[in-house]
């Protein structure tokens, strides 16, 4: 099998909420939607994102009531520091402060509406002497 694409499909309480947050505020753009469902991608190498209204009929009944917890929807980058400036100039609470963790890895992290917790990493030469397990 050849992926040509990846998605992650995100069950939430409301749907246009998220949506509303990641094509506001993280550039993604509606590439299908109905009522409890919106399909959202990127012209970059960011993964697609499904969101799916809770108890929606289209999941196994089993999966109906779950929602995102738990997850945490990665982007690594560069200009980690004017994104970070760029989102609290709009408005978006930063719930996790930009840091840098010693193996090198510089990270900040912000939550949607529906609580999906969104974080943005972007790599840095590890600080001398840091312990970088493997």
């Amino acid at each position: 099998m050849r992926i040509t694409a990846s998605t992650v499909s995100l069950t939430v309480a409301d749907v246009t909420a998220s949506q509303r947050f990641f094509t506001t505020h993280l550039g993604y753009a509606v590439q299908a939607a109905a009522d409890g469902f919106a399909s959202l991608t990127r012209d970059d190498a960011a993964l697609d994102i499904v969101l799916l209204a809770r108890g929606t009929e289209v999941l196994p009944a089993d999966q109906r009531d779950q929602h995102a917890s738990g997850l945490i929807v990665a982007f690594t980058g560069t200009g980690i520091e004017k994104e970070e400036q760029r989102l609290r100039a709009e408005g978006v609470e930063i719930t996790m402060p930009l840091r840098e963790e010693p193996w090198g890895e510089r990270l900040f992290q912000v939550t949607d509406p529906n609580g999906v917790v969104v974080q943005f990493v972007e790599w840095a030469t590890p600080a001398e002497g840091a312990a970088v397990e493997a």
